[in-house]
């Protein structure tokens, strides 16, 4: 059991400003509240909380931090509240305790909600003290130190050794906390993937006999080389953590004999400008190694962190990597954001927390509407992968995790850049928005008023918060398109039956459908999730219509359009509900078997889930649908032609002459005739003739028409068909 007068009173030697009368006030309150728990050690519940504090007062934090700490666990664990807390302590502390506790009541019942429910929690608090997120951090280390308590609950042991490698050591690594990041990562390490952990201890410990005294002798040369050359330094060396040697035999795909770089050498320095002199004298000594320099002191990481890093063949032909940073450099890359409370005398507060992009950026994501599991996800996305660091045309540094395109970066400088993004340039240069960006890249964004996110953006961004906007977008675009779509479906049964369409006769079977408003039952009415029909049936119910009276079968129908050459006759009372203004992609689908362009005979069928499919109304698939007559749409391009000003695909079968140009020949063709040519398939290909599938963008089927017969004007072109069902 810990002795705690004794120990507290030991903490000064990290902080001589701590209040030790405060802290054994708040261990006496914690112990009393914590009185009939225990930890699953045996010991007594309150050492936790004390240890806890421990780790902070080892980082040098102020007494408010050591005493939230002590209590952190009391509002989440015990019967004392809010209000206790701010009567025996200060309003200050209270609210730090409650932003560090969990959430009592959690909607969701999943592993996956609770996480993320608590992880929301812990972001909002911490976006009002950065200290928060400090005590979270020291808990979790003390709460890993001690998870093989665990050991006859491997399961849980792995699930909070994940959540700290994918969530809380790389919050660590945000804030700077290197130390804490380290271990963290080394534990979970040893419980995730306890054999690859085993085998990289051990040829380390065979790499230490087979090179002992070589860090030594390295050490000793470089301090010859620097005092020789004026520098007064002090110089450290130390092996790689086991994860970070890990994680790079993974990234490279090496076995750990072809790591060269194991050992890290640190100078520290007494200013900035010998910084730079000895990374000079290094340089000059020593061949580096390309593409291994970084300067983080002109251009610091987002989270502050300054040193320059080098990889040279130095001294033995051993190659080493050297960081050179002066001693308040060191400080703040071990302690991160709370070497501040050393520096600053304890004066750093919430407002500190607002200079982090990333914790904005996090914020942003926890804005959009999404479910629990999805918020999760996006977050998981910001923290935990590799970054890339590129720059806006002022020369800001923009932090964006590895992989991330110029979407990223546009939403990273602000959400309404990202969604009014329509192209960019890198270095200059105009490149496609899919293109991933490389470290030290410049990105300048072109934006227009009217653009809006794309559905296929989420295919190939890579950072949360882009993410988070772009699914947020298609969310309420889709529900927008699904409602509009659903109430024209809905009025056009009220026309056919000679009714007056009303919200108010709508709202009077909102219970049946479990709906909340109108929109709710237009959305599952354009979505598929329920019939149009049917709700017209609810409304009134003892209505017996003419035109069921007298139906016939979609199959009928079909073949009566086909033969007589006229529209669909499903629900020909009232004419085709035209689609102009719904956006294909989301209440709307344009069939891929047929292509339908404007001036097409079209036909929409239904389909649960999705909206409504247009085909062509010859088009073959709709056999699979003649049996459902319930789920056939009669619709239109609107009056005046096509829906949009949009291009939309047409596809043609073609066949040419295998000779040289002719697939130029055509290709000029197309173009001339103001088509684009979007995808093309080789079907067939003899010495003689090639058979080609062409997708090309074109405004309707006059369009496509023309293309075909300037192609048949071709001499290289033996034959050219709109495509049917491929």
């Amino acid at each position: 059991m810990l002795a705690e007068v004794e120990d507290i009173s030991q903490w000064k030697t990290f902080n001589a400003d701590i209040d030790v009368e405060a802290l054994n006030k708040a261990v006496a309150f914690a112990k009393e509240a914590h009185k009939d728990q225990t930890r699953a050690s045996g010991e007594p519940y309150y050492t936790h909380p004390v240890e806890v504090s421990k780790i902070l007062a080892e980082m040098k934090m102020d007494t408010a931090t050591l005493v939230t700490a002590v209590l952190h666990d009391t509002l989440e664990d015990t019967e004392v509240g809010y209000d206790d807390l701010k009567r025996e302590f200060s309003k200050e502390v209270a609210d730090l305790v409650n932003g560090v506790s969990k959430l009592t009541k959690i909607e969701s019942q999943t592993v996956e909600g609770k996480q993320a429910e608590n992880f929301r929690k812990l972001l909002v608090a911490m976006s009002e003290d950065i200290r928060v997120l400090l005590v979270k951090l020291a808990d979790r280390l003390h709460n890993m130190r001690t998870l093989s308590h665990f050991n006859k609950k491997p399961e849980k042991q792995k699930r909070i050794a994940r959540e700290t490698l994918e969530i809380y050591a790389p919050l660590a690594e945000r804030i700077g906390t290197h130390n804490i990041k380290e271990e963290l990562e080394d534990l979970a390490f040893s419980y995730l993937n306890p054999e690859a952990r085993e085998s990289i201890t051990n040829r380390l410990m065979f790499l230490r006999k087979e090179e002992a005294g070589t860090v030594d002798k390295i050490i000793k040369e470089l301090k010859v080389l620097f005092k020789k050359n004026a520098l007064q330094t002090t110089i450290t060396g130390r092996e790689k953590t086991r994860y970070s040697i890990w994680k790079k035999m993974q990234r490279k795909n090496v076995s750990f004999e072809q790591l060269s770089d194991i050992m890290a050498f640190r100078v520290v320095v007494d200013n900035v400008g010998e910084c730079y002199h000895a990374l000079g004298v290094i340089h000059s000594e020593f061949p580096t190694v390309p593409g291994r320099f970084k300067d983080y002191i002109s251009t610091p990481k987002p989270n502050g962190y300054r040193s320059i890093h080098t990889t040279v063949i130095g001294p033995m032909r051993h190659r080493i990597e050297i960081q050179i940073r002066t001693a308040e450099m060191h400080e703040e890359a071990e302690l991160g954001v709370a070497a501040h409370w050393a520096y600053k005398g304890g004066q750093t507060r919430a407002k500190d927390a607002t200079h982090y992009r990333w914790l904005r950026e996090l914020l942003e994501i926890l804005e959009q509407e999404q479910r629990p599991e999805e918020f999760l996800e996006n977050t998981k996305l910001e923290l935990f992968q590799e970054h890339v660091y590129v720059f806006s045309p002022k020369g800001d540094l923009i932090e964006l995790p590895s992989g991330s395109t110029p979407v990223d970066f546009a939403y990273a400088i602000h959400s309404d850049v990202g969604n009014r993004c329509v192209g960019a340039k890198i270095n200059g240069r105009i490149a496609p928005l899919n293109t991933k960006l490389q470290n030290g890249d410049q990105i300048d964004i072109v934006t227009a008023k009217s653009q809006t996110p794309s559905p296929t953006w989420e295919r190939f961004v890579a950072s949360g918060k882009a993410r988070s906007h772009i699914r947020k977008f298609i969310r309420q675009q889709q529900r927008d398109e699904y409602i509009t779509l659903g109430k024209a479906m809905l009025q056009k049964i009220f026309r056919q039956e000679d009714y007056e369409f009303t919200e108010k006769a709508v709202s009077n079977v909102l219970e049946k459908y479990k709906a909340d408003e109108a929109d709710d039952i237009y959305a599952k009415i354009g979505s598929g999730l329920i019939v149009a029909r049917e709700v017209f049936r609810s409304i009134f119910p003892g209505h017996q219509s003419a035109q069921l009276k007298n139906a016939i079968s979609a199959r009928e129908a079909m073949e009566q359009v086909k033969a007589a050459g006229n529209r669909m006759m499903m629900e020909q009372s009232s004419g085709p509900m035209p689609i102009k203004g719904l956006i294909p992609g989301m209440a709307v689908h344009f069939a891929r078997c047929c292509h339908p362009l404007p001036g097409d005979r079209i036909v929409g069928i239904v389909t649960t889930g999705k909206g409504v499919t247009i085909h062509t109304i010859d088009c073959e698939t709709l056999e699979t649908f003649a049996d459902t007559p319930e789920r056939w749409l009669d619709v239109s391009w609107g009056d005046g032609g096509p829906d949009s000003p949009e291009n939309h695909v047409g596809r043609i079968e073609v066949t040419f002459v295998n000779t040289q140009g002719a697939l130029g020949t055509l290709s000029t063709v197309i173009g001339k005739s103001g088509g684009n040519i979007t995808n093309l398939k080789l079907v067939n290909r003899s010495p003689d003739f090639w058979d080609m599938l062409l997708d090309i963008y074109v405004a309707d089927t006059k369009h496509l028409h023309n293309i075909i017969a300037a192609l048949r004007a071709t001499p290289e072109i033996v034959s050219v068909e709109r495509a049917k069902g491929r």
